[in-house]
Protein backbone atom coordinates (compact mmCIF):
# COMPACT_ATOMS: atom_id res chain seq x y z
CA UNK A 1 0.00 0.00 0.00
CA UNK A 2 1.38 3.11 -1.24
CA UNK A 3 0.51 5.69 1.67
CA UNK A 4 1.87 8.68 -0.13
CA UNK A 5 -0.87 7.97 -3.33
CA UNK A 6 -1.63 11.56 -3.65
CA UNK A 7 0.31 13.76 -2.51
CA UNK A 8 2.44 16.34 -4.54
CA UNK A 9 5.75 15.99 -2.92
CA UNK A 10 7.76 12.87 -2.97
CA UNK A 11 8.34 10.69 0.18
CA UNK A 12 12.13 11.41 -0.20
CA UNK A 13 10.70 15.15 1.14
CA UNK A 14 8.10 13.99 3.44
CA UNK A 15 10.11 11.88 5.39
CA UNK A 16 12.64 14.29 5.45
CA UNK A 17 10.68 16.83 7.07
CA UNK A 18 8.70 14.71 9.46
CA UNK A 19 12.37 13.48 10.78
CA UNK A 20 13.35 16.77 11.17
CA UNK A 21 10.34 17.77 13.13
CA UNK A 22 10.60 14.46 15.37
CA UNK A 23 14.09 13.82 15.87
CA UNK A 24 14.76 17.80 16.70
CA UNK A 25 13.17 20.43 18.76
CA UNK A 26 12.28 22.11 15.60
CA UNK A 27 8.77 23.88 14.70
CA UNK A 28 7.34 23.20 11.78
CA UNK A 29 8.41 27.22 10.51
CA UNK A 30 11.94 26.42 10.93
CA UNK A 31 11.26 23.02 8.84
CA UNK A 32 9.91 25.70 6.30
CA UNK A 33 13.26 27.68 5.94
CA UNK A 34 15.32 24.23 5.91
CA UNK A 35 13.63 23.29 2.72
CA UNK A 36 13.69 26.41 1.37
CA UNK A 37 17.16 26.29 1.89
CA UNK A 38 17.87 23.70 -0.49
CA UNK A 39 14.77 24.59 -2.87
CA UNK A 40 12.04 23.06 -1.83
CA UNK A 41 9.05 25.51 -1.13
CA UNK A 42 6.89 23.83 1.36
CA UNK A 43 4.18 25.67 3.56
CA UNK A 44 4.66 24.54 7.48
CA UNK A 45 0.69 24.27 7.28
CA UNK A 46 1.56 21.29 4.69
CA UNK A 47 4.59 20.22 6.64
CA UNK A 48 2.07 20.50 10.16
CA UNK A 49 -0.29 17.58 8.30
CA UNK A 50 2.56 15.46 7.08
CA UNK A 51 3.31 15.45 10.81
CA UNK A 52 0.33 14.33 11.74
CA UNK A 53 -0.56 11.86 8.92
CA UNK A 54 3.10 9.95 8.43
CA UNK A 55 4.78 10.42 12.46
CA UNK A 56 1.43 8.21 13.64
CA UNK A 57 2.52 5.83 10.81
CA UNK A 58 6.19 5.86 10.97
CA UNK A 59 6.24 5.67 15.15
CA UNK A 60 4.06 2.61 14.47
CA UNK A 61 5.86 0.57 11.84
CA UNK A 62 8.99 1.19 14.42
CA UNK A 63 7.43 -0.18 16.90
CA UNK A 64 6.31 -3.00 15.32
CA UNK A 65 10.52 -3.77 14.44
CA UNK A 66 11.56 -2.62 18.04
CA UNK A 67 14.02 -5.60 19.27
CA UNK A 68 12.51 -5.36 22.60
CA UNK A 69 12.49 -3.75 26.00
CA UNK A 70 14.48 -4.67 29.23
CA UNK A 71 13.15 -6.84 32.21
CA UNK A 72 13.44 -3.12 34.59
CA UNK A 73 10.71 -0.50 34.23
CA UNK A 74 11.00 2.51 35.51
CA UNK A 75 7.21 4.33 36.21
CA UNK A 76 7.00 8.03 36.62
CA UNK A 77 4.15 10.81 35.77
CA UNK A 78 4.46 14.23 35.47
CA UNK A 79 1.76 17.21 35.34
CA UNK A 80 1.36 18.62 31.53
CA UNK A 81 -1.10 21.52 31.31
CA UNK A 82 -3.66 21.74 28.31
CA UNK A 83 -5.85 24.50 27.84
CA UNK A 84 -5.96 25.60 31.23
CA UNK A 85 -6.22 21.79 33.10
CA UNK A 86 -4.06 19.61 34.57
CA UNK A 87 -3.28 15.95 33.07
CA UNK A 88 -1.00 13.46 34.00
CA UNK A 89 1.67 12.28 31.89
CA UNK A 90 2.81 8.54 32.85
CA UNK A 91 5.68 7.27 31.33
CA UNK A 92 8.02 4.32 31.92
CA UNK A 93 11.18 3.60 30.76
CA UNK A 94 13.81 0.60 30.40
CA UNK A 95 17.33 0.07 32.26
CA UNK A 96 18.97 1.15 28.61
CA UNK A 97 16.69 4.30 28.60
CA UNK A 98 14.47 2.98 26.12
CA UNK A 99 10.74 4.94 26.28
CA UNK A 100 8.60 1.60 26.99
CA UNK A 101 4.93 3.85 26.82
CA UNK A 102 3.63 7.47 27.25
CA UNK A 103 0.01 8.12 28.10
CA UNK A 104 -1.84 10.82 29.04
CA UNK A 105 -4.58 10.76 31.95
CA UNK A 106 -6.90 13.22 33.34
CA UNK A 107 -6.22 11.59 36.96
CA UNK A 108 -3.05 9.55 39.00
CA UNK A 109 -5.19 7.66 41.17
CA UNK A 110 -5.13 4.03 41.66
CA UNK A 111 -7.84 3.44 38.44
CA UNK A 112 -5.35 5.77 36.02
CA UNK A 113 -2.24 3.72 37.38
CA UNK A 114 -4.09 0.33 36.42
CA UNK A 115 -4.74 1.50 32.96
CA UNK A 116 -1.16 2.18 32.54
CA UNK A 117 -0.02 -0.57 33.32
CA UNK A 118 -2.31 -3.15 31.76
CA UNK A 119 -0.88 -0.98 28.25
CA UNK A 120 2.56 -2.00 29.77
CA UNK A 121 1.80 -5.45 29.73
CA UNK A 122 -0.01 -5.39 26.38
CA UNK A 123 3.28 -3.89 25.01
CA UNK A 124 5.88 -6.05 26.40
CA UNK A 125 3.66 -9.25 26.74
CA UNK A 126 5.55 -10.04 29.42
CA UNK A 127 5.94 -9.31 33.26
CA UNK A 128 8.85 -7.00 34.21
CA UNK A 129 10.95 -8.53 36.39
CA UNK A 130 11.34 -5.06 38.41
CA UNK A 131 9.32 -1.83 38.34
CA UNK A 132 11.11 1.20 39.84
CA UNK A 133 8.47 4.15 41.23
CA UNK A 134 8.25 6.81 43.67
CA UNK A 135 6.08 6.22 46.67
CA UNK A 136 2.53 7.43 45.15
CA UNK A 137 0.12 4.88 46.49
CA UNK A 138 -1.20 4.95 43.10
CA UNK A 139 1.47 2.52 42.18
CA UNK A 140 0.66 -0.08 44.89
CA UNK A 141 -2.57 -0.54 43.94
CA UNK A 142 -1.73 -1.56 40.36
CA UNK A 143 0.91 -3.47 41.36
CA UNK A 144 -0.81 -5.54 43.80
CA UNK A 145 -3.54 -6.13 41.54
CA UNK A 146 -1.96 -6.53 38.06
CA UNK A 147 1.12 -8.01 38.52
CA UNK A 148 2.25 -9.02 42.58
CA UNK A 149 4.87 -11.39 41.64
CA UNK A 150 6.83 -8.07 40.24
CA UNK A 151 9.68 -6.85 42.35
CA UNK A 152 8.35 -3.32 43.14
CA UNK A 153 11.22 -1.02 44.26
CA UNK A 154 10.09 2.87 45.66
CA UNK A 155 13.68 3.71 47.16
CA UNK A 156 14.93 7.15 47.37
CA UNK A 157 16.60 8.33 44.31
CA UNK A 158 16.15 4.93 42.63
CA UNK A 159 13.80 6.39 40.27
CA UNK A 160 15.98 9.01 38.98
CA UNK A 161 16.27 7.36 35.71
CA UNK A 162 12.38 7.59 35.16
CA UNK A 163 12.53 11.24 36.23
CA UNK A 164 14.92 12.60 33.59
CA UNK A 165 13.39 11.14 31.08
CA UNK A 166 10.73 13.95 31.40
CA UNK A 167 12.95 16.31 30.31
CA UNK A 168 12.89 15.85 26.36
CA UNK A 169 9.02 16.04 26.48
CA UNK A 170 9.23 19.38 28.32
CA UNK A 171 11.80 20.83 25.66
CA UNK A 172 9.15 19.57 22.98
CA UNK A 173 6.35 21.10 25.26
CA UNK A 174 8.04 24.84 25.25
CA UNK A 175 9.10 24.44 21.49
CA UNK A 176 5.28 24.42 21.03
CA UNK A 177 4.41 26.62 23.23
CA UNK A 178 2.19 24.04 25.39
CA UNK A 179 0.13 20.94 23.96
CA UNK A 180 -2.98 22.24 22.09
CA UNK A 181 -4.83 19.16 23.14
CA UNK A 182 -5.04 16.14 24.72
CA UNK A 183 -5.22 13.97 21.47
CA UNK A 184 -2.58 16.17 19.93
CA UNK A 185 0.07 15.65 22.84
CA UNK A 186 -0.70 12.00 22.94
CA UNK A 187 0.12 12.07 19.82
CA UNK A 188 3.16 14.08 19.21
CA UNK A 189 4.73 12.36 22.43
CA UNK A 190 4.41 8.80 21.15
CA UNK A 191 6.03 9.56 17.89
CA UNK A 192 8.59 11.29 19.34
CA UNK A 193 9.17 7.94 22.32
CA UNK A 194 9.20 5.96 19.00
CA UNK A 195 12.32 7.82 16.81
CA UNK A 196 13.82 8.85 19.98
CA UNK A 197 13.90 5.13 21.12
CA UNK A 198 15.44 4.77 17.49
CA UNK A 199 18.17 7.23 17.58
CA UNK A 200 19.08 6.57 21.45
CA UNK A 201 22.38 5.05 21.07
CA UNK A 202 24.18 6.17 24.10
CA UNK A 203 26.83 8.50 22.39
CA UNK A 204 28.42 9.30 25.50
CA UNK A 205 28.96 5.69 26.01
CA UNK A 206 30.72 4.60 22.69
CA UNK A 207 33.10 5.00 20.70
CA UNK A 208 33.14 7.87 18.06
CA UNK A 209 33.74 4.87 15.60
CA UNK A 210 31.03 2.50 16.98
CA UNK A 211 28.67 5.33 17.74
CA UNK A 212 28.80 5.91 13.46
CA UNK A 213 28.11 2.30 13.05
CA UNK A 214 25.09 2.31 15.65
CA UNK A 215 23.75 5.86 13.62
CA UNK A 216 24.03 4.24 10.30
CA UNK A 217 22.19 1.45 11.18
CA UNK A 218 19.46 3.07 13.03
CA UNK A 219 19.25 5.48 9.76
CA UNK A 220 18.47 2.26 7.28
CA UNK A 221 15.71 0.97 10.15
CA UNK A 222 14.28 4.69 9.50
CA UNK A 223 14.45 4.60 5.73
CA UNK A 224 12.66 0.75 6.03
CA UNK A 225 9.83 2.47 8.11
CA UNK A 226 9.33 5.09 5.69
CA UNK A 227 9.43 3.47 2.62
Amino acid sequence: MNIYKRHRFPSEIISYAVWLYYRFNLSHRDIEDLLAERGIIASYESIRRWCIKFGAKYATRLKRKHHGYGDTFYIDEVFVKIDGKQHYLWRAVDQDGEVVDVFLQRRRDGNAAKKFFKRLLKMHRNEPRKIVTDKLRSYGVAHRELIPDTIHDTAQYANNRAELSHQPTRVRERGMRRFKSARQAQRVLSAHAAVFNLFNLGRNLVSAEHYRFLRRDALIRWSKAVA
